[in-house]
């Protein structure tokens, strides 16, 4: 095939080039690269704050209603949609693992705000339908799945797509631990200091300071605080 994509790109036009040479930056691990991503989005974004820093592959869609506090680390591979100017707030000194995905899913009710100091472990995937709040310096391990929605299936004349569903707004508190693997439904508000355990699944709310564990997840103790 000779020089087939060499020639395709010297015949390209001007746009064509230039989301050729973003698709390049975009996705190289060079510190110049990283760089050309930081100036380009700190143009973008509705606010970045200092020291911020974004790995390759990073997809941001909607840049304008996503706010990015001071040492924000977005790593490789990693998705924020904001559907809506409820949009996604990141404070300071939150850190997002490899390939985590954050997505409002409602441009009318959807937004995500994530408390200072909060790390998300790889894979994790977020939705905010009527809101997701996380409070500061939670944490949240590597494949969990938050999803605010449950589809609604009364009816079984009816494809069960059509028939839409519950939602509400979900709350993690301050100082959570959520192990690796757990989902966590529409009505699976965990209060502060709580702790899931591994392949739980959340259905009902977790009182504050609590172990939770299961499937359903249940209370099995609560932590003692000294004071």
């Amino acid at each position: 095939m000779g020089n087939f994509f060499e020639d395709a790109f010297l015949k390209a036009d001007s746009e064509s080039k230039e989301s050729f040479y973003r698709t390049v930056f975009m996705n190289d691990d060079s510190e110049y690269a990283h760089n050309l991503r930081l100036e380009f989005y700190s143009k973008k974004l509705k606010s970045m704050g200092k020291n911020v820093s974004i790995g390759k592959g990073v997809k941001i869609v909607n840049p304008q209603f996503i706010e990015l506090g001071d040492d924000v680390k977005i790593c490789d591979h990693c998705t924020l949609i904001a559907r809506g100017e409820g949009g996604i707030v990141l404070e300071d000194s939150v850190i997002l693992n490899d390939r985590v995905y954050l997505d409002t899913e409602s441009a009318q009710t959807g937004y995500i705000r994530i408390g200072k100091h909060v790390y998300i472990g790889t894979g994790t995937t977020l939705f905010g339908h009527k809101g997701l709040e996380i409070g500061e310096r939670s944490l949240l391990a590597q494949n969990i799945t938050l999803t605010p929605y449950s589809h609604i299936f009364d009816n079984p004349d009816d494809f069960i797509i059509m028939q839409g569903g519950h939602s509400e707004k979900v709350t993690l508190g301050r100082d959570c631990y959520i192990g690796m693997g757990v989902c966590i439904m529409y009505s699976g508000n965990v209060g502060d200091g709580s702790i899931v355990g591994a392949g739980s699944v959340v259905v009902h709310p977790i009182p504050p300071y609590s172990v939770a564990v299961g499937c359903p997840a249940k209370v099995i103790k609560e932590r003692k605080r000294q004071s």
